[in-house]
């Protein structure tokens, strides 16, 4: 059991999870646009993340000097160090607007954990957080393979890409329940500003947008919509449920694999239809 835990902590602490979360989300795009990748782009989100979220969630503790890490954390930097060479090769495999793309994604996520020119960090400038994390997660999940595949931008991609990003917002909202106790007050965050009831209804309203936004396109999949349906009913269920005290891996597993279980669900209705 020790060796199950172990490693299943490894998986989540080391981003893998949120890794495949992320990858999940691009291939929903992929499918509800019949776009064509390289393997290099789908490796290059999985590798990237992995090094991305590592190195915002650690950064800290290794630039301290007086850190104590035990050999887990020294394996789990080097995990991330491979992961980072990995992502620059894969990168390099792709074409020049996609690498351009890619440059511009990372640096937001560079300078969400970095102060920029020793002032604040994006992550702790107040009330914009979570704005970053969505725009980020849809700028790689559908604007990204988009530009890959050399698809022309129509008003149906921005469409995906503004459900996207609501979608990622109201993702983030248990998270940031979770960490209500913990976060200093200049964070500003949503659940600081409107309290645990509103905030819950605010990612209502989004999930709400989102679904709507679908009936704007000019090509509408019923399969995918059902999915979408489906996938909101489940993500409501989340917000009733979320507490300041959740359960330990409630957010980090449960909610951040919602990507995932949606990708699976997608796939199951297409084989019905």
């Amino acid at each position: 059991m020790k060796l199950i835990s172990a490693v299943f902590n490894f998986y989540v602490n080391a981003s893998i999870h949120v890794a495949f979360a992320v990858v999940a989300f691009m291939a929903i795009t992929v499918l509800e646009y019949d776009l064509r990748i390289s393997a290099s782009l789908w490796f290059f989100v999985f590798f990237g993340t992995v090094a991305g979220y590592n190195f915002i969630k650690y950064i800290e503790i290794v630039s301290r000097s007086d850190a104590e890490t035990d050999w887990l954390f020294k394996f789990m930097l080097v995990f991330s160090f491979l992961c980072f060479g990995l992502t620059i090769y894969f990168v390099s495999q792709l074409s020049l607007e996609t690498m351009g793309l890619a440059a511009i994604l990372s640096l937001l996520t560079f300078f969400y954990a970095v102060p920029l020119l020793k002032r604040s960090s994006l992550r702790n400038l107040g009330g914009i957080k979570i704005f970053i994390v969505g725009l980020v997660w849809a700028g790689v999940t559908v604007i990204l393979p988009v530009v890959a595949s050399k698809m022309a931008f129509d008003a149906d991609i921005w469409l995906t890409f503004a459900q996207r990003f609501f979608m990622v917002l109201v993702l983030t909202l248990p998270f940031e329940i979770r960490d209500l106790h913990l976060d200093i007050s200049a964070l500003k965050t949503i659940p600081q500003q409107l309290g645990l009831s509103n905030t819950r209804s605010f990612g209502y309203f989004l999930l709400l947008a989102t679904l709507a936004l679908d009936g704007f396109k000019d090509e509408f999949s019923t399969v995918y919509f059902i999915s979408l349906l489906i996938i909101c009913a489940i993500i409501i269920g989340v917000l009733i449920t979320s507490e300041e005290n959740q359960r330990k891996h409630f957010a980090s597993f449960w909610v951040e694999g919602i990507p995932i279980y949606w990708l699976v669900l997608l796939l199951l209705i297409k084989e019905l239809f």
